[in-house]
């Protein structure tokens, strides 16, 4: 899909290379997140791809085709692009924006209003959206459209510079989130530019770690976190992280109770009342006939709604906050403090209850990481 060939690229004669016989080779459908101190070469080596900067030496093949050999302005065309600044025109509509470069490409009004309202629905944003302009949004909103604008000629690979880095924490959470399944579920190839490793491990299929122009360690997150090439990459990692204290727990699914407290929405607010006092909670997770996650109950829904509704559905939350199984155990726990809950919800692919991690699970894997048997064996037998 695409492969660096000794590329290099110097800013003027007899000076340092910005970037140094770089040799990639990246795969279709990979997220590969280039990372790395401010001067690095990151971002440098990213518009090489597009060629917003040309090589010095080098080839860089993009579907088999040398971009140096190809017209710049197609080429870019052919090639998302999402940017920190988003870069939305204000005198144009949202759905004028999504579909910037299908006017470029001379698409008829019609292939272009089916394609910006395809897009849409897959940020769940309704569809009059397409009629309001950029000053009309939020931040995310606006970026979500940057997205989308990226995706309108369905290129096969997209360049995205610290996209989500001016967006407040609990907004950019959910962007990473949101773009991370559209990456999956549409199979783009994305280079993805950060300075933030929680966002590199996050996002990231592959991370690429670079430091003077050059690669110092190209691996998966986990292989990274676990087996640091050099004390240069533990230090920008930071040996505080939770996978290197504790190498053999990374994901939510290894920590989760399996067996959450849940109730069908279609169960009455009286059974509701019931099962808390069963099982001594002052919550439940709502879910459906499917298993599925729908939403939750707690303790002072039921009083303020019981002699109004009935049902748990008439009442219950459905803004629950859900991970999926395979999440990363430190960004979740990140997360979960973030937002002040006490609890997350655990969710298959198919949205499908999975398990719940609780504050007190994660009290008690830190507990064991940091002090382990040695502690218990302290209080145990004082001196």
């Amino acid at each position: 899909m695409l492969e660096f060939k000794n590329v290099t690229k110097r800013f003027g004669s007899g000076v340092k290379p910005a970037v140094n016989n770089l040799n990639l080779t990246i795969n279709k459908g990979d997220f590969v997140v280039f990372i790395g101190p401010s001067g690095c070469g990151k971002t440098t080596t990213m518009k090489m791809i597009n060629r917003l900067i040309d090589t010095t030496e080098g080839s860089i093949i993009v579907d088999g085709k040398d971009v140096t050999q190809q017209d710049p302005v197609q080429l870019r065309r052919s090639i998302g692009y999402v940017i920190q600044q988003i870069g939305l025109i204000p005198h144009m509509t949202v759905g004028e924006n999504i579909v910037l470069v299908g006017s470029l490409l001379k698409w008829s009004k019609e292939k272009k209003e089916k394609r910006a309202k395809e897009l849409i629905k897959l940020v769940n944003l309704p569809e009059d959206y397409l009629n309001r302009y950029p000053h009309e949004l939020s931040g995310g909103q606006q970026q979500r459209i940057g997205v989308l604008r990226a995706l309108a000629a369905d290129p096969p690979l997209i360049l995205m510079d610290e996209p989500f880095g001016a967006l407040d924490p609990i907004t950019r959470d959910s962007l990473q989130e949101e773009f991370k399944k559209l990456q999956k579920e549409m199979d783009k190839t994305i280079i993805f530019v950060t300075h933030d490793m929680d966002e590199a491990i996050k996002l990231a299929d592959k991370i690429v770690l670079m430091n003077g122009g050059e690669i110092v360690q190209a691996s998966t997150p986990e292989e990274m976190l676990r087996n640091p090439i050099n004390e240069f990459v533990e230090d920008f990692i930071g040996k505080d992280r939770l996978l290197q204290s504790r190498p053999e727990v990374t994901t939510v699914e290894q920590i989760m109770n399996p067996n959450p407290v849940t109730i069908n929405m279609e169960s009455t607010l009286k059974e509701a009342i019931q099962k808390m006092r069963e099982m001594r909670v002052d919550s439940l997770l709502v879910i459906d006939q499917e298993q599925k996650l729908q939403g939750f109950i707690d303790i002072e829904m039921v009083d303020s709604n019981y002699r109004k509704y009935t049902y748990v559905h008439e009442v219950m939350d459905t803004e629950e906050y859900a991970v999926q199984k395979d999440s990363l155990l430190r960004d979740t726990m990140h997360k979960m403090l973030r937002r002040g809950k006490s609890y997350v919800s655990v969710v298959d692919e198919s949205y499908h209850l999975a398990g719940i991690v609780t504050r007190a699970t994660l009290a008690d894997m830190v507990y064991d990481t940091i002090w382990g048997d040695g502690m218990e064996a302290a209080i145990a037998t004082p001196e």
